[in-house]
């Protein structure tokens, strides 16, 4: 349970440098909306990230994410929602194993924790989706 969360940790740290670095350019190009969405959602993911070193710390564990993906922002709006798109992709992936095998092994609390971030993840895929809709 603990390579989840901290891999879970690795993950949503790697999300939050992401989006800031696409609403930094976004601010640049200036396209203040898509900025301040990209910025809302580094927050979902700092929630998220507060959420998993809570858990780490009853259980007892440092959190500790070093090692940080490296930023891919996009040079395009499209192509930013694109990578924005397999980036949540990856993360209901891994919620999904982690729940399952929290679960399998008894731990009901952090099952229940990654089922929850899987489902904030899956409605951020939906919104991808349509946002890329919008723009074809």
């Amino acid at each position: 349970m603990i390579g989840y969360l901290t891999q879970a940790l690795h993950h949503e740290m790697s999300a939050v440098q992401h989006y800031l670095t696409q609403s930094s350019l976004c601010e640049l190009w200036g396209m203040s909306a898509e900025a301040a969405s990209f910025r809302n959602e580094a927050n979902e993911e700092l929630v998220h990230a507060n959420r998993l070193i809570q858990r780490m710390l009853i259980l007892g564990v440092a959190p500790n994410a070093t090692q940080l993906a490296p930023v891919r922002p996009g040079r395009t709006l499209a192509e930013m929602l694109v990578l924005d798109r397999q980036l949540e992709l990856d993360a209901v992936r891994l919620y999904h194993d982690a729940a399952a095998y929290c679960a399998r092994f008894g731990d009901g609390e952090s099952a229940h924790l990654f089922e929850a971030l899987m489902h904030d993840e899956e409605s951020h895929l939906g919104e991808l989706d349509s946002m890329l809709a919008a723009l074809s």
